[in-house]
């Protein structure tokens, strides 16, 4: 989650019929499964118009991605334990079997300001324009929780569901979408972060990692805390560091609605700085933000033991990735660089 101003051999898994969990199982029933996660990703690269994009992801595929993230299984998904490693496994799968390689000679970006074993996972693929594929959009967000929270009666397990494996499970999807299409003309970076929890460690990693390299970033999205919908509001997401740059207005026009609005109290809480997308501002001074629909008024959960799939709205977050798909394809495919700070 946004931090507070106060402040592992593979496992393989699948999504089981007829519920909204993942299970250790067998690589048949893993394949099974895999495909049936699939099915709409063909379909959409069929399917071009944004009318069709509408279906592309579905309650019941971001309810199974989400329902295993947030299990009692992964413990709560602290930053170097065996249960964060478990979901590595799953969104290594989720690369490989979509054909996502990965950015560096692994997947698993290994964290160097760390005591202990954590890492980013880091997925690439490349845009299909000779010019504008040496730009890069990173998608990101962070796999990581606290583990552990003030017990209610038996349950200690801090599940993180809408903090954040509804952000895990947008970029997983997104990167499903862009496999199966091959439409971006930009290069993208998809990159789930650990160590969020422990003062955005993962994303400053990666952020300095990729400065060394000198890539040329062109904007960096970030998702965040994105189960469950605003209330009363006229608009869809806010963006932290709304007026800073002209995100929103970029996004909203390819979106073709008020998808994009002003939280006022984002700016008031400083949101900008308290999630991932502030590090790679703080490199490549490139308009860098997060995406949220979380406002301290519609959860009552955050860093708490009832932050559980069970209470994500599915319907919401398939609608999140759906919406989001026209931003980001517009974004990454713009002939001229569009999103800049005010």
């Amino acid at each position: 989650m946004m931090k507070k101003i106060f402040v592992v051999c593979i496992a393989t898994v699948f999504f089981a019929c007829g519920t909204s969990k993942l299970r250790t199982t067998d690589p048949a029933s893993i394949q099974s499964s895999t495909d049936d996660l699939k099915g709409n990703a063909i379909q959409s690269a069929t399917e071009k118009t944004v009318t069709n994009l509408t279906t592309f992801s579905t309650s019941e595929n971001v309810g199974k991605i989400i329902s295993f993230l947030a299990s009692d299984e992964l413990m709560g998904r602290e930053a170097g334990s065996e249960g964060i490693a478990k979901a590595a496994n799953l969104i290594e799968y989720t690369f490989k079997e979509n054909g996502i390689p990965s950015y560096f000679s692994s997947y698993r970006d290994t964290l160097t300001n760390f005591e202990g074993t954590a890492y980013n996972m880091v997925g690439f693929l490349e845009g299909n324009d000779e010019n504008l594929k040496n730009e890069i959009v990173i998608l990101g967000a962070h796999y990581d929780h606290i583990g552990t929270a003030q017990a209610v009666g038996q349950d200690s397990i801090a599940n993180g569901a809408n903090d954040n494996a509804s952000g895990t499970t947008t970029v997983l999807e997104l990167a499903r979408y862009f496999s199966a299409n091959k439409s971006n003309k930009r290069s993208i970076i998809f990159a789930l972060f650990t160590a969020e929890e422990k003062g955005l460690l993962g994303s400053k990693h990666l952020a300095e990692r990729l400065k060394k390299q000198d890539i040329n970033l062109y904007t960096m999205l970030n998702f965040e805390m994105v189960g469950v919908p605003l209330q009363n509001k006229d608009y869809f997401m806010y963006v932290t560091g709304y007026q800073m740059s002209n995100l929103a207005a970029v996004a909203n026009k390819y979106a073709n609605e008020n998808l994009i609005g002003y939280l006022p109290s984002a700016a008031q809480m400083n949101l900008f700085k308290r999630s991932d997308n502030y590090a790679f501002h703080l490199e490549f001074n490139v308009p860098s933000q997060t995406f949220c629909t979380f406002d301290f008024t519609n959860f009552d959960h955050y860093h708490k033991v009832g932050d559980e799939s069970s209470i994500m709205n599915f319907d919401h977050m398939a609608e999140v990735v759906n919406k989001t798909i026209p931003a980001v394809e517009g974004i990454v495919n713009a002939p001229i660089k569009e999103i800049k700070y005010n």
